[in-house]
Formats: structure tokens, sequence, C-alpha cells
């Protein structure tokens, strides 16, 4: 017989092994004392557990009357009577009695007692005795793990080390929707078939392996407790052994966080809102132009919230009309902005309608009730009889089938209480449906970038009406005038294709002279515009009586003084070809450059002279030679100030680039400069004037001497 601590052959722990098992750790526990007695009653077996529990060493117990050493006195009658009952009929009988130590102490032990009988058909006695605090304490101790895991909230249960199920509680068995019954024996996958407890298995085999615990395993699924709803329990796993240290199995505590985890799905969710509104407050409506706006708001939308998007506004709402749809009326709707990203999206954007497009839409389309209600149109599930109702026509929905749209999301831009048009949101590769948080943050994004998109609309309209003055203002001057050959260039701002005060003008004069005029009022939109309107009427008229320029600046300078916050810059050049010279007076305007015939692009040293409107300071007037073939660049600031450069680095560019190519003609020299020095994000507009000297018919011969730089007029 083996020792208590020490192994046996190890079996498959389910009973069916091929061998005894190790021993369970309980009879260690509960200390059994065993005690043999003959008929007579005397001692002849005694085991270490009763020399423990009576205090009696095997030498000064064994063939003593069991009566006299074991049992208190008055319980001695008792005791002899039970025992002659046993002998005689073989009948086992239990009790509690106080016994006597050898020390003198009495303790309260339970007895079980029974008949024995051996091969020679003698009878003996076999008294089993354990204390009777230990036996209740084992019993408490079961009690108290029997109720705690009946009525635990949090599902348990004991694997073994198989992975089998042997025990299950009620809590387990309502979080499963599983039988007790149907658990016991079978495996977590043989169980629940259609959760994913892979994982769990595999944390379970580690904790029997190493005997280190795993808490909180997250596990997300469904079981049959509850088949259409997907809910999420934390899993805990904890390896159980005896006394001895023997592996019995694993514990697995499973605790349903379902409502935490929709809580935590549900912050997630508002964070990426959080986040998809903040990045659209910083990337929607960084610049007025309309067609930006809404490209940027299509960039935020796709993929955070749809695989496609489109921007759309209504035509009226782009010309600057307020629309309003009857029921029966269609939407013409403009096509500002399409964006698509994820599978499918190839052919659900040639479906879209591309930017700039004009379509009619039916009264019975989707985004013609969307802009007439006011309201947003959600489709969950795209049936295959809603696709002519999202589509521009029969073939555009045929695409949509292809693509795999299976989602629709259309939500109205409105600003102010008016409906400008509508955000039209698709989903092909993502496989969730629209639901109701991705309609507040579709209705979020809509409405702010509207405000932005109403604002790029009328501050398009405003633009386009001081551009339209603007350009009513400039000359249409020939090209060729007098002993000019003439070429001219005006564009807005580039960053916000605003108009300014920029301003050119070719003026005949008589004797075959020509005035060439550049300025710049300071500020831009409309008044800007009236402004240089005002000046370049006074300019013609002063021209025409034949001032000098010093002269005519000066009067210039009264009339800007009367205007009110108005300043201007201004270079203004009277050219005579008969003596192959310009007088020019400057007003605070940059140097005008003078190209040679096949000479060095050089700036003219002219007095800078004080802006327009500031007053109390005179002008001067500088003659400088222009021969036959003598180029002359007249220009404004915005041609050649930047934020990045200094202004004599792009001077230096400019004259670089006149010198690098005098083949050019004069409106492919314009081209290129404008081409190469005014940036896309520049905050200036540019006028620009080239003008070349030619041989008037009634020009004296080229030869003649030329006029000295700098003589006075």
């Amino acid at each position: 017989m083996s020792s208590a601590g020490s192994p046996l052959v190890e079996g498959d722990g389910d009973g069916t092994g091929p061998g005894p098992v190790r021993p369970s750790g309980l009879l260690d526990v509960l200390r059994v004392a065993s005690v043999v007695l003959d008929p007579q009653g005397r001692i002849v077996l005694w085991s270490p557990q009763a020399e423990e529990l009576f205090g009696y060493g095997a030498e000064e117990a064994l063939g003593e009357y069991a009566a006299r050493i074991m049992v208190h006195e008055q319980h001695l009658d008792l005791v002899v009577k039970l025992f002659s009952e046993v002998m005689r009929t073989g009948q086992s009988w239990a009790g509690a009695f106080p016994i006597r130590r050898k020390d003198g102490g009495t303790r309260l032990v339970e007895f079980r007692n029974m008949r024995l009988t051996d091969d020679q058909g003698s009878v003996y006695a076999l008294g089993l005795a354990v204390d009777q605090t230990t036996v209740r304490r084992v019993e408490q101790d079961v009690a108290l793990s029997t109720r705690i895991v009946a009525q635990s909230p949090i599902g348990l249960a004991v694997l073994d080390t198989a992975l089998r199920y042997v025990s299950v509680n009620p809590a387990l068995e309502r979080i499963n929707g599983v039988p007790v019954e149907e658990h016991l024996g079978r495996t977590l996958p043989e169980v629940l078939p259609q959760l994913d407890v892979a994982t769990v298995e595999a944390a379970a085999r580690r904790v029997l392996d190493t005997g280190e615990p795993v808490v909180d395993q997250y596990m997300i699924g469904r079981t049959p407790a509850d088949p259409d709803t997907d809910h999420a329990w934390t899993a805990s796993l904890f390896r159980l052994e005896n006394a001895l240290g023997s592996v019995l199995g694993v514990a697995l505590s499973v605790v349903d966080v379902t409502e935490q985890y929709r809580a935590g799905l549900e912050a997630e969710r508002a964070r990426r809102r959080l986040a998809v509104v903040a990045d659209a407050s910083a990337r929607v409506g960084t610049t007025l132009d309309l067609e930006r706006t809404a490209r940027e708001l299509a960039d935020v939308a796709v993929p955070e919230l749809a695989d496609v998007a489109a921007v759309d506004l209504l035509d009226t709402v782009v010309l600057g009309r307020r629309s309003t749809l009857g029921p029966a009326e269609p939407a013409v709707i403009r096509a500002l902005a399409v964006r698509g990203a994820g599978a499918g999206s190839g052919d659900a954007l040639r479906a879209a309608d591309p930017p700039g497009l004009v379509t009619r839409y039916g009264p019975d389309r989707f985004v013609t009730e969307c802009v007439r209600t006011g309201l947003p149109v959600v489709l969950p599930r795209v049936k295959d009889e809603d696709l002519p109702r999202i589509a521009r026509s029969p073939e555009a929905a045929e695409l949509l089938g292809r693509a795999g749209v299976h989602s629709y999301l259309a939500v109205p831009l409105t600003a102010h209480g008016e409906v400008l048009g509508a955000l039209d949101l698709k989903r092909t590769g993502n496989p969730l449906p629209f639901d109701e948080d991705d309609l507040l943050l579709a209705r979020e994004l809509a409405s702010r970038a509207a405000v932005q998109i109403d604002n790029a609309r009328w501050y398009q309209s405003a633009r386009d009406a001081a551009l339209t003055l603007q350009r009513s203002l400039l000359p249409s001057h020939p090209p060729v005038t007098g002993g000019l050959e003439v070429a001219s260039r005006y564009q807005p701002a580039g960053a916000t294709n605003e108009v300014g005060g920029d301003w050119f003008d070719v003026i005949p004069l008589d004797g075959g002279r020509t005035a060439l005029v550049v300025g710049d009022v300071m500020g831009n939109g409309i008044p800007a515009a009236a402004t240089m309107g005002r000046l370049r009427t006074a300019t013609n008229t002063l021209a025409s009586i034949g001032l000098d320029p010093a002269v005519l600046l000066e009067h210039l300078d009264r009339i800007v003084g009367e205007l009110e916050d108005a300043i201007a810059t201004c270079v203004y050049v009277v050219h005579d070809p008969r003596e192959r010279q310009c007088l020019i007076a400057n007003a605070g305007h940059l140097p005008p450059v003078r190209v040679r015939a096949g000479g060095t692009p050089e700036l003219l040293g002219l007095p800078t002279g004080v802006p327009l409107g500031v007053g109390g300071v005179g002008f001067s007037t500088t003659v400088v030679g222009l021969e036959p073939g003598d180029r002359l660049v007249l220009y404004t600031d915005g041609l050649v100030e930047t934020r990045h450069h200094s202004l004599d680095e792009r001077l230096d560019r400019l004259l670089a680039l006149l010198r690098g190519r005098p083949d050019l003609s004069l409106e492919e020299t314009c081209d290129l400069l404008l081409r190469t020095l005014h940036e896309p994000d520049d905050f200036d507009d540019v006028a620009l004037l080239i003008a070349r000297a030619t041989l008037p018919g009634c020009a004296v011969s080229p030869d003649r001497p030329a006029a000295p730089d700098g003589a006075p007029a």
C-alpha cells in the first residue's frame, strides 16, 4: 500500500483509465481513525489516525478493551449494548459520543461501526471515528459552496482535465440557454456550437498546463438563450487541485457584460462621431470656393460614414435664387462632388452624377423627397425596387445593383432655414446598414457643412458680380496701337478667386503717342473694383488733355484723397514712337522692366513716389528710351509678392524669366509669367501689361539716336 502522499498510476481522470489514479485528499482532511475489535471487544488493530485522535499509541491500545480507553464512562453501557448488536446481527450503526483521551480531555467524535468476517469465519468489529468538529467544518464548507454556486448570478462550471463539463450552476444554464444535463460530459464547442469558444478552450488548456489563471477572457456572440442578439461575456479560468496537489480540472466563471459592452460601443461611437465632426470642422470650409467646400465634405464622409458620398445642390441655389418644390415637381440637381472608396465603389461612382452635371430628378426619387421635405431619407436595407428611386437612370440603377449598394442615406443640406441640396450616402463594402447613430452623424456633418456651403455660394455670387464689374471696367485694346504692340492679362487672386482693384489701361493719344497705365487699389471686392473704375475714368480724361505724367498723378492723388479710406499705387507711361522714348511717373508702384532688343532685362531706376491718396508729396517724370524691338513690362505686386520669398528674390526671378525666353511672343510671355510667378495660393490679384516698340508707318528711321535715360521731361 502506498503512502498518503505518493502517486499511483495516473488514469484519464474519468474512471476509464488503465489503472488507479492519485488518491483524493478528502480523507486526509477528515483524518479518519480506524479501529478493529475482536468479539470480546479488545483492540486488535489501531491506525495512526487513532493514535492522533485518542492519544494512545498502538503499544498502549492493542489488546485493551476498547470501551475502557475510547468511550466516556457515562456512555459505557450503551456502547457495549450497541457493540453486541453489531456482532450478533451485523447491522451497522452510527452516532456521536464524547470520547475520553489519554490526557484526560474529552472530544465529540462521529462513529461508524460495522461487522467484519475473515476467511476463517471469525467475526470482528470495524470502527471508523472522526472528530466531529472537523466533520462539521467540512459539511459547512460544502454547504456554503453549494449554496454560493447555486445562487450565484455568475455562471460557474467545472471542467475535467479533458475539458468536459462535470458541473454547471443555474446561472450558467440560463446564460447558455442549455439544460444542465445537456452540459455534462460534453465539451464547450459541443454545447455551444454557434459560439466561437476556441480562445476559451485554448486558455483552459494553458491553465491546466501552467496553473496560471486567466481572468476576463472576452467572448462575443450568441447562445440559444438569445439567438438573435449579440451578447458579451468575460470568462475567468482557474486550475482545480486537491489537497495532495492532484489536478482535478478547471473552474470556469462566466459574467454577462453585455450592458457594459454596449455602453462601451456607444461610447466608442460617440468618440468616433466627435472625431469625425472635429475633422469636418477643420477640413470643411477652408476656402470660400463652393466646389472645394463640397469636395471637402465628401472627403470627410468617405470612408468613415459611407463607401460612396455625393454632394448635390439645387441648381437654383447655385444660381443664387431660393427654391421651393411642390409635391409633383422634379428637382433640378447640380452635382458638386462625389467620392468613393472600398469594394464596389467603382460601379457606384460611375452611377453617380459627375461634378458639374445638372440632372432632373423626378418627384418620386429619394433625393427629390429629401430636398422637398427637408427631412432625411433612410433605407437600412436597399431592395431591388429601391434602386430606380436612387439612381438618375435605369443604367445607373443597374450599376448600383452591380456595385452591391445595400444601404442608402440622404440628408438635407439646410442653412438658415433654406434647403440647399443633399448629402447622398451609399454603402457597398461596409456590411453594416445605416442606423440611427449614422443618421445622427450624417445630420451633424450636413448641418455644419451647409453653413459653409451657403457662405461659399453667396461669396461666389458676390465675387462673380465684382469680377463682372471689374472685367467690364478693364479696357479692350487692339494688339497694336501707335508705335506699340501690346498684350495684357488680368487674373483674380488664386487662393480665393477674389477680385481686387488692380487695373491696366492702353490709351491712344494724339501725335501717335500711347499712354500705358497699371495701378492697384488697395482692398478687394466690389468697393475696390468701383474705386478702380473711377480712377480709370479719371485717368482717361486727364490723359486726353495731354498732361505730363507727374501732373496727371497729382490730379489722381487729389481724387483718391477725396474717396473714403482709398489708397492706390500707379505707374503712368507716355510712349512717343517718334522720339523713341517714354515719359514715366510712379506713385508708390513697383518699377517697370525694360528689355532691350537682344539685351538683358533691367528694372528701371525711377523715383518711387508715394501712393495716391497720401497727399502732400509731389511726383516727378523720368525720360526712358524705348527703341523698336524693346519691351516694357508693367505689372502689379500680385505677380511677384509672396509670403515665402523676399521681394528681391521674386524680382530676380521675373528678370530671369524674361531673359531666358526672348523669342516668345508678347501673349506667350504673359502666359509664362502668370503661370510661373502667380502661385495657386496667392492672395492678391494681378494686372500685367507688356508693350513692344515697333516702327510705325510714319516713324523716323530706326537709326535715329535714342533719348538718354533719366532725361528730364
